[in-house]
């Protein structure tokens, strides 16, 4: 059993602390990947706070086929995909990035050298960008990657492989020195 389920199974049994538990160790996660599908951290903060509330309220059965991290990032993918089926966004704007106050993407474009690679990263197809973000911000497996996009294993390794190359591709043509990435 891993924190996430001991906190949510704590809290599914009555004890309150259990879901503070999950909100400080998910919701800055949680939100950062909403942001890199739905572009629009404001929103996915809101999103994120959704996903929470929905444990919170509903109490799904956590099915244990994957982490709960897994399982909980899939509630808010989904809370994200339903959002932009209702409006049209796109992905946060690097000069837009002042506004990210916490979380792992603030830390990574402090660097101009970063701030460059997070402009390729923009540049991306969503699904490039989603499991490029997945496995390097988030240190998700592939094995979670696909439980969480609902991909085989396969294509997940296929996504991979093409969003590096494209990314590759991206920051030559910007004379970026990516050896170091």
């Amino acid at each position: 059993m891993d924190k996430g389920e001991i906190s949510y199974e704590k809290y599914k049994n009555g004890d309150d602390q259990g879901f503070y538990e999950i909100v400080r160790e998910y919701f800055d996660g949680l939100a950062a990947y909403i942001n890199g599908i739905v572009g629009d951290f404001g929103l996915a903060e809101e999103l994120a706070d959704d996903a929470l509330l929905k444990l919170a309220l509903k109490k799904p059965d956590f099915n244990k086929k994957s982490s709960f991290k897994t399982w909980l990032y899939s509630i808010g993918r989904n809370a994200a995909l339903d959002s932009l089926r209702k409006k049209s966004h796109v992905f946060v704007s690097i000069d837009d990035a002042d506004g990210v106050t916490d979380g792992p993407e603030r830390e990574y474009i402090k660097s101009e050298r970063n701030r460059q690679l997070y402009r390729a990263l923009e540049k991306l197809k969503p699904e490039y960008r989603e499991v490029l973000y997945l496995s390097y911000f988030e240190n998700m497996s592939a094995d979670d990657i696909s439980a969480l996009t609902r991909k085989s294993k396969g294509s997940v390794y296929t996504l991979m492989n093409r969003a590096r190359a494209s990314l590759k591709e991206i920051l030559q043509k910007e004379g970026f020195d990516y050896e170091n990435v």
